[in-house]
């Protein structure tokens, strides 16, 4: 695999000017999705003053307990799409500028949601990684190479039309948790940030963002996963085995998960059913620049719980590093000044500005223990 600064040795005239967009991409992406979203699409409702976009439906008034979101799927034919540009844009990538972690997946896809109601749903049918990558990620490059003057129109973007309509382009879901260890003695409360490393990550290299995050996907090309991990909680906790505890992201198994066998799922699972770690939507939302679409989840975690469920946190991972306020304790204080530091004055994932934003908004609500 190959990095920005790792590239073949003989290039031609077209993967140069792709490698120099992709770097002004790579090392502008908050800028470009601050002004996507002012200036591509002014009249989409945006989350809580961040550039993040949501179809309202997806927006419930009160954090919905993980559990009541009901999950659909259907397994039939995806939806006949326009074809992805050749070459295609994962292509690219993986001969020119390959992050460390870049693999074509099978994921779920999403079709259709409402979260504003009694009955929240989430319908989702298959794909894989590489569809939204060919889709998000080119027309973010193609926005790039719009401001750099070397391109006229966004012809991929304006194809695809309405940003919050997965049935416009192939959709696939990252899980953003906001992970917050409450003190049950003072009530204070900390979060945990990340910084993702641009040389691992092929989606937003450079920003912040709130950990752990993963796309909605089964975890092993077993058959029988395709059942087995179709559920949020357990996507959830996959990655809060790897991105927290350094743990591979799935146990070495021949078939399906076993997740009450695994010590990492079945701690969480155990902590889950005491209410001392409670896990709650707030919402869904689509970044502006890439179209990447995240649902925006926050775990709150009893203190005593947090230290010992993650006695052995890691301070970086396979995606970047953790990162912390100047007090030298871990993660960052939940304070009002916090979060609008993160959330509006740093270069934050749109999804991670949202989820804070909304935290803040519901902060006695999730808090209440």
């Amino acid at each position: 695999m190959t990095g920005l600064d790792e590239r073949p040795e003989v290039l031609s005239d077209a993967d140069r000017g792709w490698l120099r967009v992709r770097t002004y991409l790579r090392d502008n992406r908050y800028s470009l999705a601050v002004q996507a979203s002012r200036e591509l699409y002014p009249g989409t409702p945006r989350v809580a003053g961040t550039p993040l976009l949501a179809d309202p439906a997806w927006l419930p008034a009160e954090p919905l307990p993980l559990d009541s979101i009901a999950l659909e799927l259907d397994t039939g034919e995806a939806p006949d799409l326009p074809p992805a540009p050749e070459p295609r844009y994962s292509e690219l990538i993986g001969r020119l500028a390959a992050p460390a972690v870049f693999e074509n997946r099978p994921t779920y896809r999403l079709i259709s949601g409402r979260l504003d109601t009694a009955d929240p749903i989430l319908v989702f049918g298959l794909g894989h990684y590489f569809d939204a990558v060919d889709t998000g990620e080119s027309v973010a490059h193609e926005f790039a190479a719009i401001q750099l003057g070397e391109q006229a129109e966004a012809v991929q973007r304006c194809a695809i039309g309405d940003p919050v309509d997965p049935r416009r382009r192939p959709t696939n879901v990252a899980i953003s948790a906001l992970t917050i260890r409450r003190d049950i003695r003072t009530g204070d409360a900390r979060f945990l940030v990340h910084w993702r490393d641009p040389a691992k990550v092929g989606h937003a290299g450079g920003l912040f963002q709130v950990i752990p995050v993963g796309v909605f996907q089964q975890a092993t090309d077993h058959p029988d996963s395709v059942r087995n991990d179709f559920s949020l909680w357990r996507c959830l906790q996959r990655e809060y085995a790897e991105e927290l505890l350094g743990e591979a992201e799935t146990p070495a198994v021949a078939g399906p998960i076993d997740y009450a066998a695994w010590s990492a799922a079945a701690s969480l699972d155990e902590e889950r059913r005491r209410g001392t770690l409670r896990v709650y939507c707030l919402g869904m939302g689509v970044d502006p620049l890439t179209l990447a679409t995240d649902l925006l989840v926050v775990t709150v975690v009893d203190d005593p719980v947090f230290d010992r469920l993650f006695a052995e946190l890691v301070s970086g991972n396979a995606e970047g590093e953790l990162t912390s306020s100047d007090d030298g304790c871990v993660g960052h204080p939940f304070t009002a000044a916090e979060v609008e530091r993160l959330a509006y004055g740093e270069p934050m994932q749109a999804a991670g500005a949202a989820l804070l934003a909304l935290a803040w908004e519901h902060r006695e609500a999730l808090l209440a223990g």
